[in-house]
């Protein structure tokens, strides 16, 4: 089935079975232009071309959309991340930093999915499927950390989560500021990747650990 027009108001009714997916492209365009929060409900409806109350088929409100858009992004950055890690191959230390790449890649990739994931505001344990996606992405450093301090001995050996926990906001951070694809990015004097491993070496090296498990 099609487009087709109602109602005499030169809309689009939604006869084809996907305005779900309309109204998820329609607030990525809409966050890629004005951010998270420039955007309302009536403006994701008409993006997508149907009337402003077509999008209350799916979701109850606008941070419901949100948190859809940012589950959605969750997924992508959690495989992205996991082949990345490729199983920690071909040693732990070198497949971490492939994860770190990985994470600056997603943000300078997927603006709009990252915006959603981190800047809209939306918190994941508002919506169980949304904090499943976000915990997949998490547990691929936390695993990636465990095995990276596997080696050592178990007296002096940094908590996973705690470890885990680092390497994200270091990560995030230099996402954030210098891997973005909008007005926002920072200027550096080297890549973001550069940045990204010489804060690596320096944090790693500082729990005794190196590019050469066992030494």
């Amino acid at each position: 089935m099609g487009w087709s027009k109602d109602g005499g108001d030169g809309r689009k009714g939604y006869h084809h079975g996907n305005l779900r997916e309309a109204l998820i492209r329609a607030a990525l365009h809409l966050i890629g232009e004005k951010g998270p929060g420039g955007f309302t409900f009536a403006d994701a409806a008409r993006a997508a071309g149907v009337s402003s109350a077509a999008p209350y088929r799916h979701f109850r409100d606008r941070d419901a959309l949100l948190a859809d858009v940012a589950k959605r992004g969750f997924e992508l950055f959690a495989a992205a991340l996991e082949k990345a890690w490729n199983n920690g191959q071909p040693n732990p230390y070198v497949a971490f930093e492939a994860v770190g790449r990985a994470y600056l890649a997603f943000a300078r990739k997927e603006p709009a999915h990252y915006s959603a994931m981190f800047e809209a505001g939306v918190a994941p344990e508002s919506d169980p499927e949304l904090q499943k996606a976000s915990d997949a992405a998490f547990g691929v450093v936390r695993r990636a950390s465990e095995a990276l301090t596997a080696h050592l001995p178990a007296a002096g050996r940094p908590p996973a989560l705690m470890m885990s926990l680092h390497m994200w906001a270091l990560a995030h951070g230099i996402a954030s500021l210098f891997a973005r694809a909008d007005a926002g990015r920072r200027k550096l004097p080297m890549s973001p990747e550069d940045l990204l491993e010489a804060a690596l070496l320096v944090y790693l090296r500082g729990l005794g650990i190196t590019d050469r498990p066992g030494v």
